[in-house]
Protein backbone atom coordinates (compact mmCIF):
# COMPACT_ATOMS: atom_id res chain seq x y z
CA UNK A 1 0.00 0.00 0.00
CA UNK A 2 1.29 3.38 -0.84
CA UNK A 3 1.66 6.15 1.52
CA UNK A 4 -1.07 8.15 -0.71
CA UNK A 5 -3.43 5.13 -0.35
CA UNK A 6 -2.82 4.98 3.53
CA UNK A 7 -3.57 8.91 3.94
CA UNK A 8 -6.72 8.65 1.49
CA UNK A 9 -8.30 5.82 3.93
CA UNK A 10 -7.28 7.71 7.08
CA UNK A 11 -8.70 10.59 6.03
CA UNK A 12 -11.69 8.67 4.54
CA UNK A 13 -12.06 7.07 7.82
CA UNK A 14 -11.52 9.71 9.63
CA UNK A 15 -14.00 11.99 8.00
CA UNK A 16 -17.02 9.23 7.97
CA UNK A 17 -16.11 8.96 12.08
CA UNK A 18 -16.58 13.05 12.34
CA UNK A 19 -20.05 12.64 10.18
CA UNK A 20 -21.58 9.80 12.33
CA UNK A 21 -20.28 11.50 15.43
CA UNK A 22 -22.32 14.75 14.27
CA UNK A 23 -25.05 12.60 13.27
CA UNK A 24 -25.51 10.72 16.39
CA UNK A 25 -25.09 14.34 18.08
CA UNK A 26 -27.91 15.79 16.60
CA UNK A 27 -30.21 12.69 16.63
CA UNK A 28 -29.16 12.62 20.62
CA UNK A 29 -30.31 16.33 21.04
CA UNK A 30 -32.29 17.67 18.83
CA UNK A 31 -34.22 14.75 17.17
CA UNK A 32 -36.25 12.20 19.02
CA UNK A 33 -35.46 9.07 16.95
CA UNK A 34 -35.54 5.42 17.51
CA UNK A 35 -33.18 2.64 18.09
CA UNK A 36 -33.05 1.62 14.49
CA UNK A 37 -32.67 4.89 12.97
CA UNK A 38 -29.58 5.26 14.81
CA UNK A 39 -28.30 1.83 13.57
CA UNK A 40 -29.32 2.31 10.25
CA UNK A 41 -27.04 5.75 10.09
CA UNK A 42 -24.34 3.65 11.41
CA UNK A 43 -24.66 1.07 8.76
CA UNK A 44 -25.13 3.46 6.24
CA UNK A 45 -21.82 5.67 7.16
CA UNK A 46 -20.40 1.99 7.12
CA UNK A 47 -21.43 0.81 3.47
CA UNK A 48 -20.25 4.43 2.11
CA UNK A 49 -17.30 4.23 3.65
CA UNK A 50 -16.57 0.96 2.30
CA UNK A 51 -18.14 2.05 -1.51
CA UNK A 52 -16.03 4.94 -1.32
CA UNK A 53 -12.73 3.23 -0.31
CA UNK A 54 -13.08 0.14 -3.11
CA UNK A 55 -13.92 2.72 -6.18
CA UNK A 56 -11.11 4.60 -4.67
CA UNK A 57 -9.03 1.41 -4.70
CA UNK A 58 -10.13 0.46 -8.35
CA UNK A 59 -9.67 4.04 -9.89
CA UNK A 60 -5.84 4.18 -8.54
CA UNK A 61 -5.58 0.41 -10.27
CA UNK A 62 -6.92 1.54 -13.95
CA UNK A 63 -4.66 4.83 -13.49
CA UNK A 64 -1.47 2.84 -12.57
CA UNK A 65 -2.29 0.51 -16.08
CA UNK A 66 -2.85 3.32 -18.44
CA UNK A 67 0.15 5.27 -17.02
CA UNK A 68 3.12 2.77 -16.83
CA UNK A 69 6.49 4.27 -15.01
CA UNK A 70 9.03 4.85 -17.78
CA UNK A 71 11.80 4.27 -15.84
CA UNK A 72 10.46 0.68 -15.15
CA UNK A 73 9.51 0.32 -18.83
CA UNK A 74 12.93 0.96 -19.66
CA UNK A 75 14.06 -1.45 -17.34
CA UNK A 76 12.11 -3.69 -18.86
CA UNK A 77 12.99 -3.47 -22.50
CA UNK A 78 16.52 -3.87 -21.62
CA UNK A 79 15.92 -7.28 -20.04
CA UNK A 80 13.90 -8.45 -22.62
CA UNK A 81 16.63 -7.36 -25.51
CA UNK A 82 18.96 -9.88 -23.36
CA UNK A 83 17.72 -12.36 -23.74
Amino acid sequence: MKKKDLIFTFGLTLFMGILWVAGEVVMGLWIAAPTWVHITWFAGIVVVTLTVSVVHSLMEDEYAEEHRDPKREKYERKVNKRK
